[in-house]
């Protein structure tokens, strides 16, 4: 049977064999110093525990003496029958002898010779026996007290030193590698159908960008409703005479097309737009777009995907409308496309997704406007000029173009912070090519007109400053009135001041509040024309 110190022994191994490799090591363990500390101090408690179990072994030395002494006494009494056998005879013999006394006195010498005999053979087993129990067993306890004594020093000494506590783990790690170093059986590796877009939400965004080509992607979180009149809040942090020029709700997985001033054409995905927090500058448009020098973006769209029943609007400053179908924009190259070609001193300012069913609306920083049917613009390709779509009058220039189902109402906003909301029904269709008809009442109490959109009542919009400031206003807040005034104050803006209206941009939220709370759901509608704000 296995003492406990046997077993204490054999814990001890067990327990460094189960004990787990540091990481990047294949020699170095991880050890519970206090259970391992627990199983030593037991082991040293057990060692006087063996030493007494043999000791009670050698206190039984009495009992074996005893028996022992029995034996002797036995080969005692069979030594004085011997005797008194051998005086019977020799009393039977006496007439024999010549002398009485001397045959007593040689049986009495040979009794006394055996009994003696007798007594050293009983004491030279009493020896024996004392000595296997004295000697062997001791020695056997001192041997294997030694050897514990020796193991614990050793394991002592591991624990103590890691370099070989590390040989002791890299000689089992050879032992176990030798024993089970096959090939792995299993491969890790990755699904090669998921792509970065899978992994990333498509949450909604708010697509910032400034007028010295600054862009940054928002969460809609960032943005609360306002009163008419407020003062805003900060929307983005520009550098000195920068402000932001364009704004867009989309979702993360939309793509957004870039179309700039000299008529090129680029595509993102808005999560390749970095994130950044409400007040933040942005990154400049130049480090996402291979864009040429002297190009700035001056319209984007937001779409899910290429629709070839779909139509690209775009109009120029100096009064140029172009149609050209979207499927010639499916091949997106990293340099860009050409879009429109473009006359001297002319530029993009407005792209529009169609379906050759819409009325155009085309309106002037002079508060001109005009309306014809879409239909009239012919299809052109890529590398086209299109055709003239309004006359303008001499330092006249086009600031906006809409699409009928963009909304009943045309709101327009002046740089001075006026502005008002006027029926398209009382913008008759015209041909185009035509001066059209006063939308505004443009003075210099009001300044020129900044941006032109179509809106319903459940629509937001929101007003930016060149300094960068936001104000959020539901359309609900701002007055009908004819084409010819001059509309009601939207922000508050010293006339003093530099600060001016630099555009507007349209939103809308699932629920009205009072202005006051953060986090309003902001939402945006992303078909039809609704994905040109």
């Amino acid at each position: 049977m296995m003492s406990r110190i046997e077993q204490l022994i054999s814990e001890i191994e067990e327990y460094i064999d189960s004990c787990k490799f540091q990481a990047l090591s294949n020699s170095k363990i991880i050890v519970n110093k206090e259970e391992l500390e627990e199983l030593l101090v037991e082991l040293r408690l057990r060692i006087p525990d063996e030493i007494k179990k043999y000791q009670k072994i050698i206190s039984q030395q009495e009992t074996i003496l005893n028996e022992a002494q029995a034996q002797a006494d036995a080969m005692l009494d069979d030594a004085k029958k011997q005797a008194d056998s051998m005086v019977a005879q020799a009393s039977e013999q006496t007439s024999e002898m010549i002398n009485e006394h001397e045959i007593m006195q040689r049986a009495y010498a040979h009794a006394n010779e055996v009994v003696e005999q007798a007594s050293i053979q009983a004491q030279a087993i009493v020896d024996m026996r004392l000595r296997a129990l004295t000697g062997l067993e001791r020695e056997k306890l001192e041997n294997e007290y030694k050897e514990l004594q020796a193991r614990i020093a050793e394991l002592k000494a591991i624990l103590s030193d890691e370099n070989k506590l590390l040989g002791v783990i890299r000689k089992e790690l050879l032992v176990i590698s030798d024993k089970y170093g096959d090939d792995r059986r299993t491969k890790i590796g990755f699904d090669d159908d998921v792509s970065v877009e899978d992994l990333i939400p498509d949450d909604d965004a708010v697509i910032a960008m400034t007028n010295l080509g600054y862009i940054k992607r928002m969460s809609v979180d960032n943005f609360k409703s306002q009163n008419r009149g407020g003062k805003g809040i900060k929307g983005m942090q520009t550098i000195e005479e920068d402000f932001i020029e364009d704004l867009l709700m989309t979702t993360n997985h939309h793509y957004i097309m870039f179309f700039t001033n000299t008529g090129r054409c680029y595509r993102l995905k808005a999560y390749e737009i970095p994130e950044a927090g409400r007040t933040a500058r942005g990154t400049a448009i130049v480090n996402l777009l291979q864009l040429q020098p002297g190009e700035k973006v001056t319209a984007t769209i937001p779409m899910k995907e290429i629709d070839n029943e779909k139509y690209l609007m775009m109009a120029t400053k100096n009064g140029m409308v172009k149609k050209t179908r979207m499927e010639e924009y499916t091949n997106m190259r990293k340099t860009g496309l050409q879009a429109i070609l473009l006359r001297e001193d002319d530029e993009l300012i407005e792209v529009k997704v169609t379906d050759d069913t819409e009325d155009i609306f085309l309106a002037t920083k002079y508060g001109l406007s005009i309306r014809f049917k879409e239909s009239d613009v012919r299809i052109t390709g890529r590398v086209s000029y299109g055709v003239i779509g309004m006359k303008l009058d001499p330092g006249d220039q086009v600031i906006g173009m809409q699409m009928e189902s963009q909304g009943e109402y045309m709101l327009v906003a002046s740089e001075k912070g006026y502005g008002k909301r006027t029926r398209i029904s009382e913008f008759k269709s015209q041909l185009r090519n035509g001066r059209g008809l006063l939308c505004y009442n443009v003075t210099e109490k009001t300044g020129c007109l900044v941006g032109m959109k179509l809106v319903d009542d459940e629509r937001d919009i929101m007003l930016i400053t060149n300094e960068g400031i936001l104000i959020r206003m539901s359309v609900d807040d701002i007055s009908v009135i004819g084409r010819n005034t001059l509309g009601v104050k939207l922000m508050s803006i010293d006339p003093d001041s530099n600060v001016r209206v630099a555009t507007i941009a349209k939103v809308r939220e699932s629920s009205h509040g009072d202005g006051e709370e953060d986090g309003e759901e902001i939402k945006t509608d992303l078909e039809n024309g609704d994905q040109n704000e």
